[in-house]
């Protein structure tokens, strides 16, 4: 599972955070970051193609810093092959 989120904070940076590969180290920081931002979206990415699929997010996240706009939608149909 993955969410895009924006920071609330200084910068109000968009962000990506993978939850199923928090640590133990770091899970707390990460969650409370993407619950306290403003969400942008979220899913589930398939076994085999989650390299592509994170290779498109960070295209997704990097054009957003950009400020290109972005809707929930055309993200979810350009990663559609890639998400559960």
């Amino acid at each position: 599972m993955f969410e895009i989120y924006r920071e609330r904070g200084y910068n109000h940076a968009f962000r990506v955070v993978y939850f199923t590969e928090l640590g133990d180290h770091n899970k707390d920081t990460e969650i409370s970051r993407a619950l306290a931002g403003e969400h942008v979206f979220d899913g589930f990415l398939s076994g085999p193609t989650k390299l592509g699929a994170k290779k498109l997010i960070a295209t997704f996240v990097r054009r957003l810093n950009d400020g290109e706009q972005l809707s929930a939608d055309e993200i979810s149909r350009e990663l559609q092959p890639f998400l559960d």
